[in-house]
């Protein structure tokens, strides 16, 4: 059975507060229907300062997910690690990981927009120092025991459900981010379909004495919409998925390698360059993924299409993919 996944960003250009209240709960309507038809993953991320209204606060999310299921995971990716306080992250996650009985799922990235660290007053040059900081606060932290921390001892409670410590992982596409993650003995999770990286990771292990693996996006890794009719759902919808990508592709520095990396332009050269697909239910099942990501309310999805496209592929879809 392959994992799958509904990610949910709740990008809304130019809703304003009723709106953003519905949009987000109706994420939370799905996320329990998708739980109660198997669905195995939400998946949430973290943005700051975008006009399109992107998500800035992943685990407040996170928590309303958890208290509207009793099974799927939630996954953070990712966490813009130096932007958080590593104490106050620590206990976020604790409390997190205590309430979903250890559901949460959180990888550690830098991010790669100087305007996000402007916005915290945090210094872009020195994100590196940070985040190996933060993730060897997390670690220590989660011990329960006091350990030293800017030069004080400190010591955060309740300790987590989950043991030795809530799934973190370290996130990237650079072999910093490969170091750091074999360093730490901490899994890796690339941002791209990267067997090289996947490969130095591994040297770096042996080479660092410590255990890790690696959870890696497959060459293909499409986020999909389920319609019926999908020339139909691309002339009325597809602007949603292009406004996405367009905010997305805007944000990336050139070089950076990522699973959903988009240079279209137009609407057609999107649905054409296949990173987002409107499939039918049929076609959808005949990928043949070892994951199935559903972006149902994409760029600002109107919630009923949004809605729609969950209810195909929770009610298609996965029986299809159980055969």
């Amino acid at each position: 059975m392959p994992v799958t996944v509904a990610r949910f960003n709740l990008v809304a250009p130019g809703a304003g507060p009723a709106e953003l209240g519905a949009r987000y709960r109706a994420a939370l309507e799905m996320a329990a229907y998708a739980d109660d038809r198997g669905v195995t993953t939400v998946q949430t991320e973290e943005h700051h300062g975008a006009d399109n209204n992107w998500l800035p606060s992943p685990f407040a999310f996170a928590g309303a997910v958890f208290g509207a299921t009793r099974r799927v995971a939630v996954t953070v990716s990712a966490v813009i690690g130096p932007l958080h306080d590593p104490l106050r992250l620590a206990e976020d996650i604790a409390v997190l990981d205590l309430l979903s009985g250890g559901r949460l799922v959180t990888v550690a990235g830098l991010g790669y927009r100087p305007e996000e660290y402007e916005h915290f007053g945090v210094d872009f040059a020195r994100r590196g120092a940070l985040q190996d900081e933060l993730l060897e606060t997390l670690l220590a932290a989660w011990t329960g025991e006091p350990f030293a921390y800017r030069g004080r001892t400190v010591r955060v409670t309740p300790r987590p459900f989950t043991e030795p410590h809530p799934l973190l992982l370290v996130g990237g596409s650079s072999r910093a981010a490969a170091r750091r993650a074999a360093r730490l003995g901490l899994p890796f999770f690339p941002s791209a379909h990267l067997p090289e990286l996947e490969a130095y990771y591994k040297e770096r292990l042996a080479e660092y004495g410590t255990e890790g693996w690696v959870m890696m996006p497959a060459a293909e890794t499409p986020l999909l919409h389920v319609a019926e009719d999908p020339d139909r759902a691309w002339a009325r919808y597809g602007r949603h998925f292009l406004h996405e990508a367009r905010t997305y592709a805007g944000w990336q520095p050139g070089g950076m390698r990522s699973a959903v990396k988009s240079a279209a332009t137009t609407v057609g050269e999107l649905r054409a360059e296949g990173v987002y697909r409107i499939l039918t239910p049929q076609a959808c099942v005949a990928l043949g993924l070892d994951s199935y990501v559903l972006h149902p309310l994409a760029g600002g999805m109107p919630v009923e299409e949004g809605w729609r496209s969950m209810q195909l592929f929770c009610e298609q879809v996965l029986p299809g993919l159980e055969r």
